[in-house]
Protein backbone atom coordinates (compact mmCIF):
# COMPACT_ATOMS: atom_id res chain seq x y z
CA UNK A 1 0.00 0.00 0.00
CA UNK A 2 1.41 3.36 -1.22
CA UNK A 3 2.44 6.03 1.77
CA UNK A 4 0.10 8.89 1.53
CA UNK A 5 2.54 11.38 3.95
CA UNK A 6 5.89 11.29 1.77
CA UNK A 7 5.84 13.17 -1.84
CA UNK A 8 6.49 11.02 -5.00
CA UNK A 9 8.98 12.00 -7.67
CA UNK A 10 7.75 11.98 -11.00
CA UNK A 11 10.49 11.66 -14.14
CA UNK A 12 9.96 11.90 -17.19
CA UNK A 13 12.76 10.08 -19.46
CA UNK A 14 12.42 12.53 -23.22
CA UNK A 15 15.00 13.51 -25.56
CA UNK A 16 14.26 17.38 -25.01
CA UNK A 17 15.56 18.59 -28.57
CA UNK A 18 12.75 16.34 -30.20
CA UNK A 19 10.36 17.78 -28.22
CA UNK A 20 11.35 20.82 -28.63
CA UNK A 21 11.49 20.62 -32.47
CA UNK A 22 8.07 19.28 -32.58
CA UNK A 23 6.66 21.96 -30.66
CA UNK A 24 8.34 24.77 -32.85
CA UNK A 25 6.93 23.38 -36.08
CA UNK A 26 3.58 22.72 -34.77
CA UNK A 27 3.69 26.52 -33.28
CA UNK A 28 4.85 27.63 -37.01
CA UNK A 29 2.11 25.12 -38.42
CA UNK A 30 -0.53 27.20 -36.19
CA UNK A 31 0.95 30.69 -36.49
CA UNK A 32 0.59 30.28 -40.79
CA UNK A 33 -2.27 28.86 -40.52
CA UNK A 34 -3.94 32.05 -38.90
CA UNK A 35 -4.44 30.49 -35.28
CA UNK A 36 -3.37 31.79 -31.74
CA UNK A 37 -0.86 28.77 -31.26
CA UNK A 38 -0.41 29.28 -27.20
CA UNK A 39 -4.72 29.01 -27.16
CA UNK A 40 -4.76 25.44 -29.36
CA UNK A 41 -1.67 23.65 -28.12
CA UNK A 42 -3.06 24.76 -24.23
CA UNK A 43 -6.42 23.15 -25.80
CA UNK A 44 -4.56 20.06 -26.97
CA UNK A 45 -2.78 19.49 -23.78
CA UNK A 46 -5.52 19.79 -21.72
CA UNK A 47 -7.98 18.12 -23.60
CA UNK A 48 -5.95 15.66 -25.63
CA UNK A 49 -8.36 15.92 -28.40
CA UNK A 50 -5.64 16.18 -31.57
CA UNK A 51 -8.23 18.24 -33.48
CA UNK A 52 -6.68 21.50 -31.87
CA UNK A 53 -3.98 20.93 -34.17
CA UNK A 54 -4.26 21.42 -37.47
CA UNK A 55 -2.85 19.06 -40.23
CA UNK A 56 -0.85 21.43 -41.84
CA UNK A 57 2.71 20.79 -42.66
CA UNK A 58 1.83 17.39 -40.22
CA UNK A 59 1.77 19.19 -37.19
CA UNK A 60 -0.83 16.84 -35.98
CA UNK A 61 0.95 14.04 -36.52
CA UNK A 62 4.40 15.60 -35.23
CA UNK A 63 2.47 16.64 -31.18
CA UNK A 64 0.71 12.94 -31.54
CA UNK A 65 4.42 11.54 -31.22
CA UNK A 66 4.98 13.53 -28.10
CA UNK A 67 3.07 12.26 -24.70
CA UNK A 68 0.94 14.85 -23.33
CA UNK A 69 3.46 15.37 -19.84
CA UNK A 70 6.79 15.74 -22.35
CA UNK A 71 4.59 18.57 -23.69
CA UNK A 72 4.20 20.25 -20.45
CA UNK A 73 7.45 19.48 -19.03
CA UNK A 74 9.24 20.56 -22.09
CA UNK A 75 7.04 24.29 -22.52
CA UNK A 76 7.25 24.69 -17.76
CA UNK A 77 11.30 24.14 -18.10
CA UNK A 78 11.61 26.42 -20.90
CA UNK A 79 9.43 28.62 -18.64
CA UNK A 80 11.21 28.47 -15.37
CA UNK A 81 14.77 28.74 -17.60
CA UNK A 82 13.77 32.35 -18.93
CA UNK A 83 12.39 33.23 -15.91
CA UNK A 84 15.43 32.43 -14.65
CA UNK A 85 13.72 30.56 -11.33
CA UNK A 86 16.90 28.36 -10.97
CA UNK A 87 19.44 28.85 -8.50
Amino acid sequence: MQELGNTQFFKVETDNNSVKKILEEVYRALTEKGYNPVNQIVGYIMSGDPTYITSYHNARSLIMKVERDELVEELLTRYIDNNQWKE
